[in-house]
């Protein structure tokens, strides 16, 4: 049994203010020495790079298992979504992330009980409150009413019994009067309010055709919106009471994920092969302001299979990493930087050339797009025998899909869940050899396998599939030594 102090912030809709009252809890708890956990339900990457920098604002915490993470790093962000992981994962990744903090913080994902379309509770807010046994803090926006406020969360509270609304954040008040009418009307609710926070206009959080810029393209203003959150949240919400609220959630049983023994024989073999730390395959994976999305476990998973990850960013470096023997290549926004990826010729032909000699490429949504023959009329890396461009359409949703070949990622008839999410496309939408043949919510084929290269619009958490890292990490060259 593990006691993890914890919440769940979750709201009645989207647009209620879920990301922002988040973000500036976990600055305003971090700030007071706590050690956060951050975690956001569903697929998104970008929340999780806010919660991240909230976190580590203070200067301090703690990397997972203990022990100092040292230069005010913090720890990362993390996804829990029980449609790509499966539910039962859910608990075990989040005492992964989790593991020796002080608060573990869960923003939660569109309204409350919204989850994946046509699948019921499934990957909703409320399921992952459920499998968390975790107090629910909703977040309200207050702006248009008074006394209906009361019926709203009185319908949220009762809606179901196995969720636990614990308590209120009324979000984008407007006055002392307004903030009385709507605590009065609360009283017979039986939902405590713990804050009340006043309508915000100097805090700064852009967004784009994706959503919030993500911090890694903004990182010094985004530091600043993260202070002005906590100092916001700070004087509207009750900290304290809060805190004893998340310590009231029960302790949790079952297993914590491991990378290592989610690998089994792979992972043991890599531990204790032959092959010394500086002989590991190097795997490049990609970085930087254009190429922002990944998951975690992802590298926790590439390392435990028996890699030596090193990072480098496409906008800047025109080699890739010495003795590169495996790339991947993450989503992101190289359609906002496609000129300097495009003039970053150098590296786009070191690219083309490690595809070439057959090592390992795994490249989802933007990493397909870089590997396109061009990206709205500009040069990329070649690889993939394809032209992408900029489209008005949002491609969003999940999906089912099996591996119709062997892979690099995958043997020929795994299934995987995933999720789309891009305002591009690619001509043609598949090559001779597709990634995947997607088969729910319709069936056609997608992405490009060319030779050992994997790219493909469809994001995977590895953490539901892990066979892929080790899979991936046994195709490469290991390094020269």
């Amino acid at each position: 049994m593990v006691r993890v102090p914890r919440l769940v912030v979750a709201a009645p809709a989207s647009g209620s203010g879920k990301t922002t009252v988040t973000a500036g809890l976990m600055a305003a708890f971090a700030q007071r020495g706590l050690d956060v956990s951050p975690h956001k339900v569903g697929p998104d990457y970008i929340d999780p790079g806010y919660h991240a920098l909230a976190v580590s604002s203070a200067g301090g915490g703690r990397a997972p298992g203990g022990g100092a993470s040292g230069g005010g790093a913090g720890r990362p962000g993390r996804n829990l979504d029980a449609y790509l992981c499966g539910p039962d994962r859910i608990a075990p990744l989040f005492l992964h992330g989790a593991a020796g903090c002080d608060l573990a913080l869960v923003e939660g994902v569109m309204g409350l009980f919204d989850g994946a379309a046509g699948q019921g509770e499934l990957a909703s807010t409320a399921q992952v409150a459920k499998v968390l046994r975790a107090p629910v803090v909703l977040v309200v926006d207050a702006s248009s009413q008074s006394r209906s406020v009361a019926a709203l969360v009185h319908g949220f509270a009762s809606w179901d019994p196995e969720v636990r609304v614990a308590g209120v954040i009324l979000n984008k008040v407007a006055s002392d009067r307004h903030e009385a009418m709507l605590r009065e009307a609360l009283e017979g609710a039986g939902v405590p309010v713990f804050g009340a926070l006043r309508r915000m206009r100097e805090v700064g959080t852009p967004s784009r055709h994706l959503g919030l810029v993500p911090v890694a393209e903004r990182r010094a203003e985004a530091t600043g919106s993260v202070a002005a959150l906590a100092a916001w949240v700070r004087e509207g919400c009750d900290l304290d009471g809060l805190m004893a609220l998340a310590g009231s959630a029960p302790p949790l049983s079952g297993p914590v994920w491991d990378p290592v023994a989610e690998l089994g024989p792979a992972a043991e073999a890599a531990a204790q092969g032959p092959l010394p730390e500086d002989r590991r395959p190097v795997v490049a994976v990609a970085g930087g302001a254009a190429f922002t999305f990944s998951y975690a476990e992802h590298t926790e998973l590439l390392t435990a299979a028996g890699a030596r990850v090193v990072p480098f960013d496409p906008l800047r470096d025109e080699r890739l990493p010495d003795g590169t023997g495996g790339l991947v290549i993450g989503g992101g926004f190289p359609e906002v930087y496609a000129p300097e990826l495009s003039a970053n010729e150098p590296l786009r032909t070191e690219v083309a050339k490690l595809a070439a000699t057959g090592a390992p490429i795994a490249a989802e949504c933007a990493g397909l797009l870089y590997l396109a023959r061009s990206l709205d009329g500009r040069p990329m890396c070649g690889v993939v025998d394809a032209e992408a461009h900029m489209s008005d359409r949002l491609t969003l949703g999940y999906r089912e899909a099996v591996a119709i070949s062997d892979t690099s990622l995958a043997a020929a008839g795994t299934r995987v869940r995933g999720h789309e999410f891009h305002r591009t496309t690619v001509e043609p939408g598949a090559g001779q050899t597709p990634a995947w043949g997607l088969v729910h919510p319709q069936r056609r084929t997608e992405g490009f396998a060319p030779g050992n290269v994997h790219a493909s619009y469809l994001h995977v958490h590895w953490a539901a599939v892990p066979g892929m890292a080790a899979r991936f990490v046994a195709g490469c060259v290991p390094a020269a030594g």
